[in-house]
């Protein structure tokens, strides 16, 4: 299992307990050391990637059954380098779970995204709120296999939500 923005680790816990292995991606030094205490605590292996989504990963074409990338991808400079790197070790079998927020399907909404964005990027380590996640996924040669569109609690510009999963094409 390969899991894109790992963080802090707050994942970890949640994996089922056929998980043996998982590949941890981020950039974020102070993260991973909070990631490795976690990762302390629990039954399988953890490996640490420090490095960006879109730099090439550091494993086999098609070698990755499960990618989990949640609340990341609004921050990655180069979405679709990202993706291509995704889709690289993936598994032709293999499963993308994502759980994102991004562009709204309410216009109001989306004219406060687009608005605030530039600003909250600066604040929020570089976040995008108005990327429209599944568009890129698509672009990227996926076929997304299961979506839900919701907001979370909250402010709609910042809770608008994309979960789902995605297969290779």
């Amino acid at each position: 299992m390969l899991e894109i923005g790992i963080g802090s680790g707050l994942n970890l816990p949640f994996y089922s307990s056929a998980v043996r292995h998982v590949y941890g991606v981020d950039p974020s030094v102070e993260l991973q050391k909070m990631a490795s205490k976690r990762a302390s605590a629990i039954s399988f292996e953890v490996t640490f990637f420090q490095q960006s989504a879109e730099d090439p990963v550091p494993l086999g074409d098609s070698t990755i059954d499960t990618i989990v990338m949640t609340w990341s991808l609004c921050s990655i400079p180069n979405p679709a380098a990202a993706l291509r790197q995704i889709k690289r070790v993936l598994k032709p079998n293999g499963r993308l779970i994502f759980v994102e927020h991004g562009r709204s399907a309410d216009a109001r909404v989306t004219a406060w995204q687009d608005r605030i964005t530039p600003m909250w990027k600066r604040i929020g380590g570089g976040c995008h709120l108005n990327r429209k996640i599944d568009d890129l996924i698509r672009a990227a040669g996926f076929q997304i296999t299961e979506q839900k569109n919701f907001y979370l609690p909250g402010p709609r510009p910042i809770t608008y939500t994309y979960q789902g999963m995605a297969s290779v094409m």
